[in-house]
């Protein structure tokens, strides 16, 4: 089963400025998630990536960068192409986290690996923000169901599924990656017997309390 973005529905390109464009607005089935980082650091996001996956299964990207307060190592650089130039002037993580919590409480979140979970957490610790019980799911999970075959055989990181699916995305970009994580939960549902088993995610409880 391969799909390209252009099966994925309307799509809106990511917009590569700066300043934060308007966040996604509505109830969606879920949103995927991914953040880049600066350095070895959790806490420091210098990305914030969002895939709204609607009713209809067409995906709304969005994405910012963030100023991570933090130096920018050579590796994390070579592998995003961000650099501290590139967030000059953009919001703080304590600054634009606020803006995405009401979308973010109400939707089951996609992450594809534990990691942009564990950044979120460190940034909000690191800048003293309230950290919400957000509902995290692992795509990586759902593709090892859909696809048991690439055990050994390339694994079910973002890379591999890239060639095996024929995802057409931009790695190492936050919101292409979170594309790319939404895309590989839709077609996990085409492929596996629990299909449509993301929309079970919200019979599941939310908790909407705040860890401080």
């Amino acid at each position: 089963m391969k799909m390209r973005a252009s099966d994925a529905g309307s799509i809106q390109p990511v917009t590569p400025h700066k300043k934060s464009p308007p966040v996604p607005s509505g109830d969606f089935r879920f949103v995927a998630l991914d953040v880049e980082t600066s350095g070895g650091a959790s806490a420091s996001i210098c990305q914030i990536g969002l895939a709204c996956v609607d009713r209809r299964n067409a995906i709304q990207t969005w994405s910012a960068y963030v100023d991570p307060l933090l130096p920018f190592a050579r590796f994390n650089t070579e592998l995003h192409g961000i650099s501290a130039q590139t967030v000059r002037g953009a919001p703080t993580f304590a600054q634009i986290w606020p803006s995405l919590l009401p979308l973010l409480i109400r939707q089951p979140l996609v992450q594809h690996s534990r990691f942009d979970e564990h950044a979120i957490n460190a940034a909000c610790k690191a800048h003293g923000v309230p950290k919400p019980r957000l509902v995290w799911h692992d795509s990586v999970t759902i593709a090892r169901h859909a696809w048991p075959e690439l055990k050994g055989n390339g694994g079910h990181g973002l890379a591999s599924l890239k060639r095996h699916l024929d995802l057409d995305f931009r790695h190492h970009d936050a919101g292409e990656d979170a594309r790319a994580a939404a895309m590989v939960v839709l077609l996990a549902e085409q492929v596996s017997t629990g299909a449509g088993a993301v929309d079970a995610l919200r019979a599941q409880p939310f908790q909407l309390s705040w860890q401080f």
